[in-house]
């Protein structure tokens, strides 16, 4: 095939204040992201309640859009490497601001789960292509772990308006309203976009892949499937389904290292710190979502909180992830990311211990403490994940790293709810509109328990991955993947 030129004008050439507008509009799109998901968590039990929803219901609103969105990323990814960066990510907008109003017009649960799944098309083609751009705008690797900090408190920000505008809102004016507060968003940074952000492809832009993409919505939907359904269909009915998700899974590893340029291209995870990267992502992001999950129906169908009230509970946790992921990133830009993933590690683990050996649901001083604890370490995770896995990639092949890093975040997400939401409803009372919350405690104790494994799973794959012969095994890797250059543009702290 022969190369496209990159449109977009080399990185000396943008000014600083060129540069930081672009950081700034990219991360507006994942403000709206990010922002979708935290605001309905809190909205879950008004929507139980006005749509008859049961907990299996409410796990496939969230579900539905994290299923599709990391279906989707890869492809989105590679799409715009190949096509333009600024044009997927325009369409990416008007898809999620689109498919927001609609989500604010579900006249049912199903009409909500199919018009989440527009928005995730749409937001499948936000992140992966908004870090690409990152990653090519800044190329000093400090100035780039200093960026990529900056977009991590996003989702810090997320965390703590999320919860206060969802609750307010929901109290207010109605769950529908929550969507609303996307489309000034998305239109801001749709325009902004069209004015500022430059065009830039990959110089080898890589050929589509129908059948890897269908083999990875696939695994991702029948694993997913098999494990919400597990608890009111029973298991000869998700059998199949997670008989299904084996064979996809076998069909990805036999497949995809046959095609000259696969959807994944199983060469990255040579590189420890890029494999140790997509292990910590899915463990940290299953953490946050089912931690989500479970402390919003807790604080209101077990405390009989308001909306509002949730919301403010859960500024504790919000606050230390905004303050602690710029900080995240400056210490990854500083020192490398092994000391910022020792603490994500530890924190999370004993924000999960609190909960599952020590109860703390059932004292407000530990419930804060848990809380302060999860969000320490949230705030810490996020930059080390997203600076090593695009840390010692070569530039060209940035969208598809950055792709696969937040595709793991949203296996992860989709994961959490799935196997903390089928726990909950089995110990709660499967498949039921009114579930009995009052044995929730001990119900939720082995979903504690997952948690603090994955907590510990951020603390030993960091560690482990993070090291000299990782660093090592990054280079090299690099190499493989973009041979005619014969130095590879990475920092050795950071890759």
């Amino acid at each position: 095939m022969s190369a496209s030129k990159p449109a977009s004008p080399p990185e000396p050439e943008l000014s600083r204040r060129r540069r930081r507008l672009i950081l700034a509009i990219c991360c507006m799109s994942l403000l709206i992201v990010s922002l979708d998901n935290t605001v309905l968590n809190v909205a879950l039990p008004s929507i139980r309640r006005e749509l008859d929803a049961t907990v299996g219901g409410l796990q496939w609103t969230i579900d539905a859009y994290t299923l599709v969105l990391a279906s989707l990323l890869i492809l989105a990814g590679s799409t715009a490497d190949r096509i333009g960066r600024r044009k997927v990510f325009k369409t990416g907008l008007v898809l999620f601001t689109l498919g927001s109003v609609l989500c604010s017009l579900a006249p049912n649960l199903t009409s909500l789960v199919a018009f989440r799944m527009i928005q995730a098309v749409g937001g499948s083609m936000l992140n992966p292509v908004a870090m690409s751009i990152i990653t090519n705008t800044f190329t000093a690797p400090r100035e780039r772990a200093r960026a990529i900090g900056a977009w991590g408190a996003v989702v810090g920000i997320s965390m703590a308006a999320g919860p206060l505008v969802g609750g307010l809102l929901t109290e207010t004016v109605g769950w529908r309203s929550i969507f609303w507060i996307n489309l000034p968003v998305g239109l801001a940074a749709l325009a902004l976009t069209w004015r500022y952000v430059p065009e830039s492809r990959a110089p080898k832009p890589r050929r589509t892949d129908p059948v890897g993409q269908l083999l990875v919505i696939a695994l991702l939907g029948s694993l997913t499937y098999a494990i919400i359904e597990a608890p009111s269909a029973g298991a000869p009915a998700v059998i199949p389904f997670a008989v299904l998700a084996l064979l996809a899974l076998a069909g990805l590893l036999v497949y995809e290292p046959r095609r000259t340029e696969p959807l994944i291209d199983l060469r990255f995870f040579r590189s420890a710190p890029f494999s140790g990267a997509v292990v910590i992502a899915i463990s940290a992001f299953a953490a946050l979502s089912g931690f989500l999950f479970l402390n919003t129906l807790y604080l209101q169908d077990v405390r009989g909180l308001s909306a509002l009230n949730a919301g403010l509970y859960m500024l504790p946790m919000a606050a230390l992830t905004f303050a602690c992921a710029p900080l995240s990133g400056r210490l990854v830009g500083a020192r490398g990311p092994r000391l910022s993933l020792l603490v994500a590690g530890v924190a999370m683990a004993a924000s999960g211990v609190l909960f599952a050996a020590f109860e703390a649901e059932t004292s407000t001083p530990l419930l804060f403490t848990g809380y302060v604890l999860f969000g320490l370490g949230f705030g810490m995770v996020n930059a080390p994940i997203t600076n090593t896995a695009v840390s010692g990639m070569p530039r060209s092949q940035a969208g598809v790293a950055a792709a696969v890093a937040s595709t793991s975040r949203q296996t992860g997400a989709a994961l959490g709810v799935a196997v903390i939401g089928s726990i909950l409803a089995a110990g709660t009372g499967a498949g039921a509109h009114t579930p009995d919350f009052t044995g929730f405690v001990e119900a939720s104790r082995p979903a504690w328990w997952i948690l603090t494994a994955c907590g510990l799973s951020v603390l030993t794959i960091g560690l482990a991955t993070s090291g000299p012969w990782a660093r090592a095994t990054a280079l090299r890797t690099a190499r493989r993947l973009e041979p005619s250059q014969p130095r590879v543009p990475a920092d050795s702290r950071t890759s």
